[in-house]
């Protein structure tokens, strides 16, 4: 591992790439508040600083299913088209502020329609609110891309409605599919039917696994369900019993082996109870091993992050240098669910140029 260190500035403008990152988890406070009061939603506070710090503290249990409770506020001013918009043009703003210059953004649309807006409409207008953000990106000189990712929410039974809706749009932006909720009692082999449809449309899908469930919930999402990617994935270290040797059992060689990436997320897991410190966070000792992991913010409200900080924080408290950010931020594109020359252009004509320069 390069033992280089980096400072915050140069990390920002590193470009960076991010697979796992909710919509719903990432507004800015100050907005949260203004379409609050046009919607007479009550929020615990309307300062947006004091607003940002409740989130963090109140994600800040340990628990996933108190973490995503937090979510109820900025759903609450995702429900008409005006929020939608605003909040999705906002979320490329930040992203392109941050560096990034690919990103997968993902949303349960069946969360949005409390307002009398359908899942199709939903689509469509986060659609168009991602497009505006994108256009002001590359105007201001600093061009960010973005796909969408549609969840369904494994507690419920509309995950197959949101698999038709991802076949549906997967020329109008959608590049992928996703389940996301409770993991722990909510196996994804609940909803075989709808990634059977996804592989026999060809729509490339990923799971959220081995966070607040371990091996079985990875093992089922790969080997049943067929997943392409994790979301999260820290407990596959259940299954390499010495991280120093190295030695793997046989579910965490075929993670390594097939090059399945691990869509991990630092400050989400120590909030959720996945890891107990960044320096002891897995995501090191996979990279090192060979695991095709990335890094990602999850929530950027919530979490109160960005790419640049768990960036900044790898290096500063696991010893990260510019070599081990190049490789993350190479590892999502080679995973991203993109088609494979467009990858590789951003690989070889944005990351690698900008990364050895920083060398």
């Amino acid at each position: 591992m390069n033992a280089t260190r980096v400072d915050a500035d140069l990390i920002r403008r590193l470009p960076k790439a991010v697979l796992h990152d909710h919509l719903d988890g990432g507004l800015r406070p100050a907005t949260v508040v203004e379409l609050a009061a046009a919607v007479g939603h009550t929020l615990p506070t309307t300062d947006p600083d004091e607003l940002a710090a409740w989130y963090y503290e109140a994600a800040n249990s340990g628990d996933l299913v108190r973490y995503i409770a937090t979510f109820e506020h900025t759903l609450a001013v995702m429900q008409n088209r005006e929020g939608l918009l605003r909040v999705a043009e906002e979320y490329v703003l930040d992203l392109a502020a941050d560096g990034v210059v690919y990103a997968e953004v993902r949303y349960a649309p069946e969360l949005n329609t409390r307002g009398g807006l359908s899942p199709s409409e939903v689509v469509e207008t986060v659609q168009e609110g991602l497009a505006a953000g994108m256009a002001k990106a590359a105007a201001a000189g600093t061009p960010v891309r973005v796909g969408t990712l549609l969840c369904g929410m494994r507690m419920f039974d509309r995950v197959r409605e949101a698999a038709d809706l991802a076949v549906a749009y997967r020329d109008a932006g959608v590049v992928g599919f996703d389940i996301a909720g409770a993991e722990d009692g909510f196996p994804p082999a609940d909803h075989l039917a709808a990634f059977e449809h996804l592989r026999r449309e060809n729509v490339p899908f990923t799971i959220h696994a081995g966070e607040a469930h371990g091996l079985p919930s990875i093992h089922q999402a790969l080997q049943v369900c067929g997943a392409q990617r994790i979301g999260h994935g820290v407990r596959i270290t259940e299954d390499i019993p010495d991280l120093a040797a190295g030695k793997l059992g046989r579910l965490a060689g075929w993670v390594r082996d097939r090059r399945i990436a691990l869509e991990m997320c630092p400050t989400s897991n120590l909030q959720t109870g996945c890891a107990t410190s960044i320096a002891e966070h897995p995501i090191t000792a996979l990279k090192d091993l060979g695991f095709r992991v990335t890094l990602n913010t999850d929530n950027r409200l919530v979490s109160g992050t960005t790419m640049t900080r768990e960036m900044s924080l790898l290096v500063e408290e696991a010893g990260w240098g510019i070599e081990d950010l190049r490789t993350v931020t190479v590892n999502a594109l080679k995973s991203a669910f993109i088609p494979f020359d467009e990858r590789n252009a951003l690989i070889e004509d944005v990351v690698l140029p900008a990364y050895a320069a920083a060398l």
